[in-house]
């Protein structure tokens, strides 16, 4: 009996010292988080006052970190929710609807944004976009008379653009390290896919038609355009060789005899497929006759921000299903 207690007694022992070693094992680690977190945050402050260049070359100073911030463009709000920056965007453009949270922001207005409400939400800095910057150069101006800094976003037409983008917005919130790697990481997926293109044939590469809008005002994607550059990218050609957003009717369609047809109002076009599918004069089109005809998510083709290479990938396995399975 006496050698039983000391058994117990012994096991108890152990079972308080190994309980003990796990309190401190823990301890450590939460100490090492909480740690991590406040140099991370002394580092992004210590990187203000930063001096960014915008796309209209305005020297914009940022005297220090922006605890709130206001996104114009889905775009920017894109590049910023990805650099964990949530928590500070306090307001976003009407047609904000990813990352789901988006959503639940404040609403500033489409192209025409409320200036009365964007200071309203006393943000530090407002993300502006070069492509309407122009048309609400007022209001912006009066953003900056309210103290406010303004820094607008580049119109980018290249992927390296867009990657600088990405550096920019970090540079101008502090989360620069965090760009870099956004940016690294995108510029892998997209090697990784032009390496695949690589192995298309100069046989091989189809004619694409990139629909925008339906009948009966069909409008398609032409070159000098960014989604042009995606088709080149993975070698494939547009058969709209006119510069920008061009407006076409059938016969010019049916002319030019895509392979595959891609349309990009799925989001507001009921059956968009079935709508390309069953026009009239269509049946003797390539694509047509052939089913290949895919709708793909406007957002992930058109937004310039951390989702454009996965667009790039829809664009290639909608074209190339054989070779991007």
């Amino acid at each position: 009996m006496k050698k039983l207690y000391s058994v117990l007694f012994a096991l108890f022992l152990a079972a308080g010292v190994l309980t003990g070693c796990g309190g401190n094992t823990e301890e450590p680690n939460e100490n090492a988080n909480t740690k991590d977190k406040e140099t991370q945050q002394v580092k992004e402050e210590s990187a203000f006052p930063v001096t960014i260049k915008d796309a209209l070359d305005n020297e914009v100073i940022i005297d220090a970190k922006p605890e709130k911030i206001v996104s114009l463009i889905p775009s920017n709000t894109e590049i910023a929710f990805e650099l964990g920056l949530g928590e500070q965007i306090v307001g976003v453009n009407d047609f904000d609807n990813y990352p789901a949270e988006a959503a639940e922001k404040e609403k500033v207005g489409g192209q025409e944004f409320n200036v009365e409400k964007v200071i309203s939400l006393s943000p530090n800095l407002v993300l502006a976009h070069e492509s309407t910057a122009d048309a609400v150069e007022v209001g912006l101006q009066q953003l900056r008379d309210a103290g406010i800094a303004v820094v607008i976003v580049n119109d980018v037409e290249n992927f390296d653009q867009v990657f600088e983008t990405i550096i920019m917005i970090g540079m101008a919130t502090g989360k620069k390290e965090e760009a870099e790697r956004l940016a690294a990481n995108m510029k892998e997926k997209l090697e990784a896919i032009i390496a695949k293109a690589a192995d298309i044939t100069t046989e091989e590469r189809k004619k694409v038609f990139v629909e925008v809008s339906p009948a009966p005002e069909i409008f398609a994607v032409g070159s000098d355009t960014f989604m042009n550059e995606m088709l080149h990218i993975i070698h494939a050609d547009n058969v709209v060789t006119e510069a920008g957003w061009m407006q076409l009717d059938s016969e010019a369609v049916i002319e030019r005899n895509p392979d595959v047809i891609i349309t990009t109002h799925g989001f507001y076009t009921e059956d968009p497929i079935g709508n390309v599918l069953g026009r009239d004069g269509w049946q003797d089109i390539t694509a047509v006759k052939n089913k290949q005809v895919v709708d793909v998510d406007s957002d992930m083709v058109t937004r310039t921000g951390p989702r454009l290479v996965e667009g790039v990938e829809e664009l290639a396995k909608a074209i190339y299903p054989e070779i991007f399975k």
